[in-house]
């Protein structure tokens, strides 16, 4: 029997276990897309218990202690940092078979060095020993990030952010790691509703110094002066949350119509709407090819479900599930008019529902165009599929479909700065995908092609696809 948790955790062979510990586990990290907060790394912030570095906006854990009888005063309430904990803590052992049981007690081992199993008999003792070291050198957000060797973060910002956060870390000299923002526009498509479309837009022609008018072409203006803001302080990609992509033509006329309606504040219709959104997220793809970087959308989410605790909590509140959106047609219409031009920039494609593993991943084989090593990317697991079986299968339709071994890797998507265990789970399971191929005679038993094919899975390839000067973590490698 396998000891849980032991140094071979998920490497089911020797090979395996040779790739991970000898190429893949000291690697650096570049977190290409993550959640976390640029005020708390500029401050360098201590968090003041193992309940908010880990409790505090983690949806993940929410959903399972309401689904566990947990009440919300313990999970988003105002209940103590220890009520909190010891509701996670009796939740914990309902969670064999979830990926929370494997996160959880992987981020208790490292950075705390704790390797009791969370229970309701051992809460407080965990709890205790993690406040204690909380209070250590290297348990600040920037140390955190160091001691995972992390060597680039990439946030996710909204284009009326004024960046002063970024400002301060880009300040820094021969940080270990360098923080860049990502362009996430996605509340300029939120057409259908006028009254906070306009709010939005408002805000916008603050931070931009830009007047938009009824004319569609002064919203563009707008974002342009945001977008080269964002470049100025090194961001190199943008990312998208969308149910699906919009491809529906339109003209000029039509546009400024639908748009100057919109300003006046009618709602446009349905029609009107999909032209507007298509129209918008083409544009903002044309700014990101001429600026070089990575376009990332994540595909499939059906957010924001429970209205009653939308209207308690309000939204990104754990309310989220997968979704069954039509993908294929509108994504391809999408790419096809940018790449008819010459204008698709590099793209990343995440699916949330697993039905269309296949589909992305033999869609982004339409659109490779010799120019750059992977430059349509099939995304890592995401979300509900950031997971054993879900990390699996989008491997293995990366390997059979396209060419794995251009893969850009792992992110960790995430709010806390103790999910870096992802990427050592992801690295885990990248070696033993390999390993148990070469147990079956699947692949030759060659450690030095196997040993690059991982290395470069872990690492090299996305420090070459986005091309962000990196952090001091990566020295040496």
């Amino acid at each position: 029997m396998t000891r849980f948790l032991s140094e071979d955790f998920l490497l089911e062979s020797p090979v395996a276990a040779d790739l991970y510990h000898r190429c893949a586990a000291a690697l650096p990290i570049i977190d290409y897309h993550c959640h976390l907060s640029p005020e708390q790394m500029a401050d360098d912030h201590r968090f003041a218990s193992i309940t908010e570095i880990w409790l505090d906006g983690d949806h993940y854990k929410w959903r399972a202690m309401r689904a566990n009888g947990v009440s919300e005063r313990c999970c988003t309430g105002d209940a103590s940092a220890w009520e909190k904990f010891e509701a996670w803590a009796r939740t914990v052992p309902d969670t064999l078979r979830s990926p929370l049981y494997h996160w959880t007690h992987m981020e208790l081992r490292r950075p705390f060095g704790v390797e009791d199993l969370l229970s309701p008999a051992t809460a407080r003792g965990v709890f205790d020993r993690c406040n204690q070291r909380l209070n250590e050198d290297g348990f600040t957000t920037l140390g955190l990030l160091q001691g995972f060797r992390v060597a680039v973060v990439c946030t996710t910002d909204d284009p009326v952010d004024d960046l002063r956060h970024h400002q301060r870390l880009a300040e820094r000299r021969d940080p270990a790691t360098r923080v860049y923002p990502t362009w996430r526009p996605d509340r300029i498509f939120a057409v259908e509703d006028p009254a906070a479309f306009n709010a939005y837009v408002g805000r916008l022609e603050q931070a931009s110094g830009t007047a938009v008018s009824g004319r569609f072409t002064t919203l563009l203006e707008a974002l342009k002066a945001r977008h080269d803001a964002f470049h100025a302080m090194g961001c190199r990609a943008s990312d998208h949350g969308l149910e699906t992509l919009w491809a529906e033509p339109a003209t000029a006329p039509e546009l400024d119509a639908a748009f100057d309606a919109l300003r006046a504040g009618r709602a446009p219709g349905a029609a009107e709407a999909l032209k507007l959104k298509s129209a918008l997220v083409y544009e903002l793809a044309l700014f990101d090819h001429a600026r070089g970087w990575a376009q990332q959308f994540h595909l499939g989410a059906l957010r924001n479900t429970n209205t009653r605790m939308r209207r308690t909590l309000g939204p990104d509140t754990g309310f989220d599930s997968i979704g069954d959106f039509d993908v294929a047609r509108p994504v391809s219409r999408f790419l096809d008019r940018l790449d008819d031009t010459n204008q698709l920039a590099k793209t990343i494609l995440y699916n949330l529902n697993p039905r269309d593993n296949a589909l992305l991943a033999t869609m982004i084989g339409n659109f490779q165009d010799g120019t750059i090593p992977g430059k349509m990317q099939y995304g890592s697991a995401w979300w509900f599929l950031d997971q054993l079986d879900g990390m699996t299968g989008q491997m293995n339709a990366l390997s059979t479909m396209g060419l794995l071994a251009r893969f850009v890797g792992m992110v960790t998507d995430s709010r806390s700065f103790l999910s870096y265990s992802r990427h050592e789970y992801f690295r885990r399971l990248v070696c033993n995908l390999l390993g148990e191929d070469v147990r079956r005679g699947q692949l030759p038993d060659d450690r030095d092609l196997l040993g690059r094919m991982v290395r470069n899975i872990c690492f090299f390839n996305a420090r070459d696809y986005f091309g962000f000067p990196l952090g001091k973590a990566a020295d040496g490698v």
